[in-house]
């Protein structure tokens, strides 16, 4: 897990669809995959409070404030707000913003904002986007496309002819994720998505002509933020005597932040017709997630034919 990602409140807030009541510090710095509903803190227990955790406010805690005598009501929003890592506070359903809490969040420049929102539909799209965000993470050199819903990841050599192929599939209808450089990240136990760099998004390097934009020349149809990693192939130059898996009985794996992700490896002579074999291979791969290998099957049908012709 990342120890922590800040990120401008402006930017927080257009990702959740968040009003800014008041912006503070102009940034929320996140570090915990959990959010908090601060009731019991409300009510003056501290102990074991993690203030590292976003908080929303509901109605529960918004009509307990309200019916606390003025002098307690500031004195537990006053305790609240000491804790200066706490990374915002929401408040759900449009809820008015008490005057005690504005004014504590001047004096510690804790952001409050607020949406429209019920509570729970709020806390799940926190947890969805911290789940992002806070994800572990590394950076591969390849390309990433979109095949016909299966996200691949072209691997290999500079000069073996990632981008060519790349631009070869997106000239027949899929997509470019991410071209050079490939962010990843583990959202889940068993689940990678890549994206590109900022700096890098949409471009594609093709030696002898240089840097396109794919999204300006093949329109935005061509291009996707990111894509889960369904499938690596492992890009490798010919080699006279080297044995290339032929019949693909046993499927391989390349372990990715501790995700194993099916991967073959294909080698590249001239005439070959990447872009096709490479649609082909994303169709096999989805097969074989919906329990169907046509290697397995070949396999026990020859086995049952010379089984038949030694009993003849």
């Amino acid at each position: 897990m990342n120890e922590q990602e800040t990120v401008l409140l402006d930017s927080f807030c257009g990702d959740l669809g968040l009003e800014i009541v008041f912006a503070g510090k102009g940034r929320v710095t996140l570090s915990s995959y959990s959010v908090s509903r601060p009731g019991l803190q409300l009510a003056g227990f501290f102990k074991y409070f993690d203030s590292s955790r976003i908080l929303v406010l509901g109605n529960s805690e918004y009509e307990f404030l309200r019916d606390l005598p003025q002098k307690t009501r500031r004195e537990r929003i006053k305790k609240l707000l000491s804790y200066h890592d706490i990374p915002c506070i929401i408040l759900s359903r449009d809820l008015p913003v008490l005057q005690e809490l504005i004014e504590e969040a001047r004096l510690t420049g804790v952001p409050i904002l607020r949406t429209d929102r019920i509570t729970t539909a709020i806390m799940n799209d926190l947890f969805f986007y911290l789940n992002k965000k806070l994800a572990p993470q590394t950076t591969m050199h390849g390309v990433l496309m979109d095949v016909s819903g299966v996200g691949i990841l072209l691997t290999g050599e500079s000069g073996v002819g990632k981008s060519e192929t790349a631009l070869e599939l997106i000239k027949r209808g899929h997509r470019l994720i991410a071209d050079d450089a490939v962010e990843i990240k583990k959202v889940s136990p068993h689940e990678l998505v890549g994206s590109a760099p900022p700096v890098l998004k949409h471009y594609i390097e093709l030696r002898g002509i240089g840097v396109i934009n794919v999204a300006k020349l093949f329109g935005m149809g061509a291009v996707k933020e990111s894509s889960n990693i369904d499938l690596i192939i492992n890009m490798v130059p010919w080699r006279d005597g080297e044995a290339y898996d032929r019949l693909g009985m046993e499927t391989q794996y390349t372990e990715i932040l501790d995700v194993k992700v099916p991967s073959i490896t294909v080698p590249i002579t001239p005439g070959r017709n990447l872009a096709v074999i490479f649609e082909v291979a994303a169709m096999n791969n989805r097969q074989k997630r919906m329990g169907y290998n046509a290697a397995v099957e070949f396999t026990e049908q020859m086995s049952k034919y010379f089984t038949a012709r030694n009993d003849d």
